[in-house]
Parts: structure tokens; C-alpha cells; sequence
């Protein structure tokens, strides 16, 4: 199950988040828990943070970022992580699955992510799940604990709702 992000959820955010198996795949930098706390307000206040589910228990976590304007039917998915504990138990293409349903019951057309070229095991998870790859974007994301530029890979899932195309 998918659900909204709340005051409560800060903890097993930061963990995920500041995870050392996680972090270097993630946009924000290692930091304190009270610096992270501005950074999840902000996103919680943007109502984009989400936990994904299994039995009560958070399993993982990502951001749904709607888009704007004449991209309204694009929403932007980020910040994807399972916790490495529950990693291998098919969590990844489950959690997936919801979002990409969830996203569909919100009418959303397109959801895009970004993701490290590096990081072989999400792309595999990714094009499972039926995302395409659309390009590579080079030199996009710069680690500055590693003082290394990362290229991303672009990829999208399109639903098709009967538009011809």
C-alpha cells in the first residue's frame, strides 16, 4: 500500500535517505538529522513525500512530483529507495506497480524519473516495471562528498489512454 508521508514518517525517511547504500543514488547530500528535518518539511509541505507499505510496516519510500502548465500530465517520480533490509523480497516491482497505478487513477499520462547509470539494479527494476529509456543526461548530478559527476539516465512510462498515440 502507498500512502502519504506524515510528521511520523521522519525517521524511517532520514534512515532511508542517509543510508549508505542508498544516499549516493539519492539527490541530497549526507546530513544531520535537524538539517534533514527543512528538507522534509519542505516536501512534506509540497505534499509530494510517499511511503510505501507492506503489512503496517514502511518498506520503502518516493516522491510523486506533478508538473505544471502545459506538462500537467507529467508527474515526476524521485527519491525511490527500499529499505536494503527487505531488499530481494520483489518489494521493488510491487511498490512499482502502485505507483504507476496510483499515478494512472490521478490521471497522469507520463511518469519520469532520473536515475544514476550506475545504478544497474534500479534501471533493471525500471524496465521491469515497463519504463523506456528516452536518453542519458550527461555530467547531470554532482556528488560533491565524492567531488564526481554523475551521468542519469531518463526514462518514462507512458499509459496509453486511448489518444492514438
Amino acid at each position: 500500500m502507498i500512502r502519504k508521508a506524515t510528521s511520523q514518517d521522519f525517521g524511517f525517511l532520514y534512515y532511508l535517505y542517509m543510508h549508505p547504500h542508498v544516499n549516493p543514488f539519492l539527490l541530497y547530500e549526507f546530513m544531520h538529522p535537524e538539517d534533514f528535518r527543512s528538507v522534509f518539511n519542505e516536501l512534506q509541505n509540497k505534499g509530494v513525500l510517499y511511503i510505501f507499505e507492506d503489512a503496517g510496516e514502511s518498506i520503502g519510500m518516493f516522491k510523486l512530483v506533478p508538473q505544471h502548465y502545459r506538462n500537467t500530465h507529467i508527474v515526476y517520480l524521485g527519491g525511490l529507495a527500499i529499505d536494503p533490509e527487505e531488499a530481494g523480497k520483489g518489494y521493488g516491482l510491487r511498490m512499482m506497480e502502485e505507483i504507476k497505478e496510483y499515478a494512472k487513477q490521478q490521471g497522469f499520462l507520463r511518469i519520469e524519473l532520473t536515475v544514476s547509470t550506475a545504478n544497474e539494479k534500479a534501471i533493471q527494476l525500471y524496465l521491469k516495471a515497463g519504463f523506456h529509456h528516452e536518453g542519458v543526461l550527461k555530467k547531470y548530478t554532482y556528488l560533491k562528498s565524492k567531488d564526481q559527476y554523475v551521468d542519469e539516465a531518463v526514462m518514462a512510462y507512458l499509459f496509453d489512454h486511448g489518444t492514438g498515440s
